[in-house]
């Protein structure tokens, strides 16, 4: 309740891409089990993802939760119909469009605050003028960024003391100034627009993002304090920032159903993916994904499919191919489908990844370290090959790698948007091997055996996240008028 007896109520607003969805969708389940009145604002394709995956929620602890949606104005921003998600971006030409229409959000979003009257707006980074909706409404703004204390600090740190103008080469290493544990990068592993110092409508937006999160109440991470306290503690006290951990937010799905229903469609049946794992031993099927956005040309998956071949193992691997590749059947090697039957599990599309991931027959994950996927991976339990592709990645694989020490590296060197940089088939065997095999992996798996169970002592009553989200909800009741 607020602090006149009034049901606190919070808009959720997620940036358009199923990265940034699917863990506000989560955390909308976890503030409404605590009795908070949520309202996911979303636009009408995306609302149907969003509507399957709260369904069951609103049967079970969730009753609470709502949609707003508002129209997306496709032509005024002049994309292509259907074209509502980033996830659906074919050309990189048609990104300041679609953030062109998200600004154009923000009438439509004050009209519905003026309507619905939410005590607090928790929105994504990538809409800074939520700012100016709150201020004009004098109502609490969150941020959430969708990554981990880790990524947060090493990009504020770096965007401070720009320590990459100050080498030979774009391969020469550097520390990563006042970040603990001693992280080394290259410019190699920056994107481009910081790398070149262009100035682009993007870091112009980057620009934006950081100044109105200055001005916000504070930060939601999904994370917990166990995993990275360090950088918790660094970006809280070091940084001055005001954040609070409330993750893993994968795990507040329970049944089969309700994991399965994360995201969109999946391409196979969830029920079959179970019996093809029940078949296999514990730890011996490894699952390769690399998200939503990532989107590999045909010698990059030829040589994946042959590494994995190399490789020996079980395996299941998600496929999302670019627009290139989509008519083109020559991705795989000639037979490899028919050699890898019962061995290996290909799904052209969306896969149930929480529930693969959570299944005792895999025992290893290769990700692009999207932070849901190695949050997800952490809490299931499982050791990591990690391929960062682009946006924060490379920062979630040294989480990984240098702190966590429950994984190991692909080879990865250069921060490539959606393609990627190209990886042989030598390496992909290597890095599997390593994580599935022998006694590295055997240390590895044990290490990532224990940060699943932190991970579910701290969503546990009185655990870590379970106790920073009963503070966040107490100061905003508290603020609530």
């Amino acid at each position: 309740m607020g602090s006149d007896g009034t049901q606190l109520h919070m808009f959720l607003f997620p940036f358009l891409a199923q990265g940034h969805i699917i863990p506000i969708v989560d955390m909308a389940k976890l503030f409404a089990s605590r009795g908070v009145k949520i309202t996911i604002v979303t636009t009408p394709l995306n609302a149907i993802s969003i509507s399957k995956s709260i369904h069951k929620a609103k049967s079970l602890a969730a009753p609470q939760i709502e949609l707003l949606i508002l129209e997306f104005p496709t032509a005024e921003a002049g994309l292509p119909d259907g074209c509502e998600n980033a996830d659906s971006i074919t050309s990189l030409d048609l990104l300041p469009k679609f953030f062109k229409a998200l600004s154009l959000l923000q009438a439509p979003l004050e009209q519905a605050v003026l309507e619905k009257r939410p005590h607090c707006l928790l929105a994504d980074t990538f809409f800074p003028w939520t700012d100016d909706v709150a201020a004009k409404f004098g109502i609490l703004r969150l941020v959430f960024h969708g990554t981990s204390f880790f990524s947060l600090s090493a990009t504020e740190f770096m965007r401070i003391h720009e320590p990459y103008k100050h080498v030979s080469s774009d391969t020469e290493p550097f520390l990563i100034p006042h970040l603990p544990g001693e992280i080394k990068f290259t410019k190699m592993q920056l994107p481009e627009f910081i790398r070149e110092n262009a100035k682009s409508e993007f870091s112009e937006l980057l620009n934006r993002v950081k100044e109105s999160e200055s001005k916000c109440y504070g930060v939601v991470v999904n994370s917990f304090y166990e995993l990275e306290a360090d950088y918790a503690d660094c970006y809280r006290n070091v940084l001055g920032k005001k954040a609070w951990h409330i993750g893993p937010l994968s795990l507040c799905n329970k049944g089969t159903e309700e994991k399965a229903q994360r995201g969109s469609e999946s391409a196979i049946d969830e029920h079959e993916c179970l019996k093809w794992l029940d078949s296999k031993k514990p730890n011996s099927v490894v699952y390769v994904c690399f998200g939503s956005m990532a989107k590999f040309n045909s010698a990059q998956l030829k040589e994946i499919a042959n590494g994995l071949e190399a490789s020996g193992q079980q395996f299941i691997w998600v496929v999302r191919k670019g627009k290139e590749e989509e008519d083109d059947g020559d991705w795989l090697p000639e037979g490899f489908e028919q050699r890898m039957e019962g061995k290996g599990l290909i799904i052209r599309g969306w896969a149930p990844q929480v529930l693969i991931l959570d299944h005792p027959a895999v025992g290893g994950f290769v990700t692009h370290c999207g932070w849901n996927s190695t949050l997800e991976g952490v809490a299931a339990g499982v050791p990591m090959v990690t391929w960062p592709v682009s946006a924060e990645q490379f920062y979630n694989e040294k989480l990984v790698t240098q702190v966590l020490k429950s994984g190991v590296p692909v080879g990865v060197q250069k921060w490539v948007r959606t393609v990627g940089d190209f990886i042989k088939r030598e390496a992909v065997e290597k890095a599997i091997r390593r994580i599935m095999e022998g006694e590295e992996g055997e240390e590895m798996r044990k290490r990532a055996t224990e940060l699943a169970e932190m991970a579910r002592r701290a969503v546990a009553e009185d655990g870590s996240s379970y106790s920073d989200l009963d503070a966040l909800i107490k100061e905003l009741k508290s603020s609530a008028v």
